[in-house]
């Protein structure tokens, strides 16, 4: 990340973000003039209280992504971190899956299958996804019948490249760094 960025107030880089997703939205919908009104909050989203984690546990994330994830301090940490970065779609994307997988309601499933698949699959996305196009055929596929698995395989493939890439970056950050004095 370009170093001027980080001394940018937090709202500066959020109100940023809003631009990026309404500039994606704006180009599946070039003859929408509604989406050109971008909302500016006043108030910033509080991050969620959490409890700060154990020098063991933050340590564990090391070894998996997946103990990060289901620390509720870890996740909010890393989804700022990725934030910062402006790379935050891919645990968007994972996190809307596991929303998505308790859904119990078919036409509930069906419209939130839509959403996901608008707002992360389909090309020029706003928060596009970077799969690979048989992973995206299949989910494409999959969306004519919406299961529980219906976005298996990309979750499985975004969780692996956020394996392979945001984590050992998050690791590096001084965010983590921080954690593990």
């Amino acid at each position: 990340m370009c170093k001027g960025l980080a001394a940018l107030p937090h709202s500066c880089l959020e109100r940023a973000k809003e631009i990026k997703i309404k500039l994606g939205t704006l180009l599946q919908k070039p003859d929408s003039a509604v989406d050109l009104v971008i909302p500016y909050n006043e108030k910033p989203e509080k991050p969620v209280k959490t409890q700060r984690p154990s020098l063991e546990e933050a340590l564990q994330w090391r070894d998996s992504l997946d103990k990060l994830l289901q620390n509720s301090y870890g996740l909010a940490s890393f989804k700022s971190f990725l934030k910062s970065e402006f790379s935050e779609e891919n645990l968007e994307f994972w996190i809307a899956c596991e929303d998505y997988k308790k859904t119990k309601s078919s036409t509930k499933m069906a419209e939130k299958a839509k959403k996901i698949y608008d707002e992360f699959i389909q090309t020029e996305a706003p928060k596009e996804v970077n799969i690979d196009h048989f992973t995206k055929d299949i989910t494409v596929r999959n969306l004519e019948e919406p299961s529980l698995s219906t976005f298996e395989m990309a979750q499985k493939r975004v969780h692996a490249l956020m394996e392979k890439d945001s984590l050992p970056r998050f690791l590096r950050s001084s965010c983590y760094q921080e954690l593990v004095k």
